[in-house]
């Protein structure tokens, strides 16, 4: 019993020799830590701007070869954060999925409204600025269609772009999008509720919906990961490079917050989130109805299990209003962001997902010999 207790004792105090070692070692990395955070890069594909409007710029990615399908991908970010979450890294790119896949890629950037913008709505965004980069997608490209990819709320421009312009749509892929709020299924969701929440006071008293307002409210919904265990697994791993490499392209991307244009913001919250008007067939963007069953494209619903800002019952909702009869739904097992970076998306669920929109495309060679 002696030598047990003794062994277990030896145990211990060995253990707690090799932590301190360890955290001495992580603190000796400090400054190669600053290094790596001061070389931080973030959306390096390649790309140029080939249109611009106002604040928004269409990016047009670079490819080596050329593209093996006729139809672009034309990929619409959102409003409320900066598009380069799509090409973080190089390793955890969605852009580069699509590129690698054969296709050619432009993005949305829509820039960050400013005071002058507080009147503009989604019309003005969807039957406007994204018209207009449509029109210049297939200007410029050998078909009148394209393939178009949403991300969270530019997954629900994409939507209502495509009910509205179905006709230049060759697919739509929507990547955990809010589209149908029956129910309460988010956090998110309760927040808005017209009991607890006044979008008219909010949007009247500041003109755009502020930066500081959306990421204050994004930090809340996960208030111990985002204010504590982020913070100590990141000391945990002072030493691992490819994870600094990564935790810092992420923290750079989370504090790059922009505004929403105040009526936008306003159209947003109430008629979608609170009246749920989308799927009741009730929304319009100014004059026009948005009938979703004029969306006969093939339609791919892209979600994540552990989604906390997008439930994925929100994206899925929408599967039975559309008019298509090619819906396919992808599930990864991850969260909101994840989605877009994470390394088990980037191994099997991108890879996937291109190849089913690859599926539906046009091969150039074969408009060429035509």
């Amino acid at each position: 019993m002696v030598n047990a207790l003794f062994n277990h004792l030896l145990d211990q105090q060995t253990a707690l020799v090799n932590e301190g070692l360890a955290a001495w070692s992580r603190l000796l990395g400090v400054p190669r830590v600053l290094e790596l955070a001061r070389e931080s890069q973030v959306h390096n594909t390649p790309h140029e701007v080939v249109y611009q409007e106002d604040s928004l710029q269409l990016l047009r990615y670079r490819r080596e070869t050329p593209a093996t399908y006729a139809e672009p991908v034309l990929v619409c970010s959102a409003l409320v954060n900066r598009p380069y979450i799509l090409d973080l890294r190089p390793d955890r790119s969605v852009i580069r999925q699509l590129l690698s896949r054969g296709f050619e890629v432009f993005l949305i950037d829509w820039g960050a409204p400013t005071a002058a913008d507080r009147s503009m709505t989604l019309s003005d965004y969807i039957c406007g600025l994204m018209k207009n980069c449509a029109d210049y997608v297939v200007a410029h490209a050998p078909t009148t269609n394209f393939h178009l990819l949403g991300y969270c709320m530019g997954g629900t421009m994409a939507t209502l772009f495509a009910a509205v312009y179905p006709e230049m749509v060759r697919t739509l892929s929507l990547m955990a999008a809010p589209l149908d709020f029956a129910g309460q299924a988010g956090l998110l969701q309760v927040w808005t509720d017209p009991k607890y929440f006044d979008v008219d006071t909010l949007v009247d008293a500041f003109g755009n919906c502020p930066a500081s307002f959306l990421q204050g409210m994004f930090t809340m919904m996960k208030p111990v990961q985002n204010l504590y265990s982020k913070y100590t697994g990141f000391l945990e791993k002072l030493d691992d490079d490819r994870f600094l490499r990564n935790y810092f392209a992420m923290e750079q991307w989370t504090n790059d917050n922009i505004p929403v244009a105040g009526e936008t913001y306003r159209q947003f919250a109430k008629k979608l989130y609170q009246r749920n008007e989308l799927v009741r067939g009730e929304f319009r963007l100014g004059d026009v109805p948005v009938d979703l069953k004029r969306i006969t494209c093939p339609v791919l619903l892209l979600m994540a299990r552990g989604d906390h800002l997008v439930p994925p019952s929100q994206t899925a909702g929408l599967a039975p209003h559309v008019g298509s009869t090619d819906v396919k739904q992808m599930t990864l097992d991850a969260g909101h962001v994840g989605l877009a970076v994470s390394s088990k998306a980037h191994k099997s669920f991108w890879p996937g997902a291109t190849q089913w929109i690859a599926a539906r495309a046009t091969p150039r060679a074969m408009m060429e010999r035509h």
